[in-house]
């Protein structure tokens, strides 16, 4: 069964559309809302060699003009080095300012080819056909696109909404079981949030998500996503309320970044990230519910994502955590803004808090 759901931003409004077998169709979902142009793809190699045939051939016979261009997998390629390669590869296949680029795979090709789009003849049509479940869920909606530099993760980048998104659930069976675990960090994420009964109905279905249940896969996309577009049709370019979409990310890019990018997966950062969120929450006094910390940590734990952040010395690498969060995209003037919860579907911005409160909460994360 197919749904769409719409971002309402004006005269920018764009659907997103939800459903198992739509890669056969994705060309005909799209094509209604780009130029006549040519067509590139922007999938890593991975990526590629399982879909890109199919898209074309869904890309062909809706009239489209399309060609592929392909990267290494892996955030460590999401750079501005692969973005000047990908820019070479619209000159090649003449992208022109009617063509389009199409991210095709997870949030490292969404990145990238938003951000590629975003400045390719200073901009050019973009779709989003999402082959992960983080990117189903979070990525693929609301026009964040960048790249991962020696300062931080997405520091460079751009605000380019995608013209549409067309989401293949059945994509999903494809996945590695470690990179799915990972997206299921972002669907609780839109809980805490946003939506205790999103919250509660994951408690109740975990062991179904955690086994990959179509359709529980199928609810949680959806729902994610809903709650993702209202975010964006308030707040398109994150001057306010969609910030607490960066719950638990302050703490997960800091991880990130000391482990080279490497270590982790963006949702099993993140995962950790939540739990050093909500304790420093609990820290400074404004967690109500305490029994979130609970709730959250067992549901974690249920769809088998990372608890902790192992470190020789945990102290001293709760310092160097700490001192990433000075370059994180949610600094306003030099101070330092986290996205705490104050209990269950609700969170607060809370700016420069005490440095020796954020370490501790670093460290309540990490083991030897």
């Amino acid at each position: 069964m197919q749904r769409t759901l719409d971002v309402d931003l004006g005269a920018h409004r764009y659907p997103i559309h939800i459903g198992a077998g739509l890669l056969a169709r994705a060309g005909a979902l799209i094509a209604p809302t780009i130029g006549r142009g040519r067509v590139l793809v922007v999938a890593d190699a991975t990526v590629a060699r399982h879909h890109a045939a199919a898209l074309l051939a869904s890309l062909g016979a809706a009239g489209l003009d399309a060609a592929v261009a392909t990267f290494p997998a892996g955030e460590a390629a999401k750079t501005v080095t692969t973005a000047e390669e990908l820019w070479q590869a619209c000159a090649r296949e003449r992208i022109d300012r009617a063509g389009t680029v199409i991210a095709l795979g997870g949030g490292v090709s969404g990145d990238l080819a938003g951000f590629v789009a975003a400045c390719w003849m200073r901009g050019v049509a973009f779709a989003q056909v999402p082959t992960s479940l983080l990117a189903m869920v979070d990525s693929s909606v609301g026009g964040k696109t960048g790249v991962n530099s020696a300062a931080g993760k997405n520091l460079v980048g751009a605000f380019k909404q995608p013209s549409c998104v067309v989401i293949d659930t059945a994509l999903i069976a494809t996945m590695h079981e470690r990179e799915y675990r990972s997206g299921l960090a972002e669907v609780v994420k839109y809980g805490v949030i946003a939506d205790p009964e999103l919250f509660a109905w994951t408690e109740a279905h975990a062991a179904a998500l955690a086994g990959a249940d179509p359709d529980a896969i199928a609810h949680v996309v959806h729902e994610s996503c809903r709650i993702k577009a209202r975010y964006v049709a308030e707040d398109e370019f994150e001057r306010g309320v969609r910030a607490h979409l960066n719950y638990g990310h302050t703490f997960g890019h800091a991880l990130e970044r000391e482990t080279g990018y490497t270590r982790y997966l963006h949702g099993e950062a993140v995962a950790i990230g939540m739990r050093m969120a909500a304790d420093l929450a609990r820290r400074l006094g404004v967690l109500a519910d305490r029994d979130l910390i609970r709730r959250q940590d067992a549901l974690l734990a249920a769809l088998r994502l990372p608890a902790v952040h192992g470190a020789p010395a945990p102290m001293d690498e709760a310092r160097r955590l700490a001192a990433h969060c000075a370059l994180d995209k949610k600094v306003q003037a030099g101070r330092t803004r986290f996205v705490l919860p104050t209990r269950l579907g609700r969170v607060e911005i809370v700016e420069a808090p005490d440095a020796e409160q954020v370490v501790a909460a670093f460290a309540s994360a990490i083991a030897t």
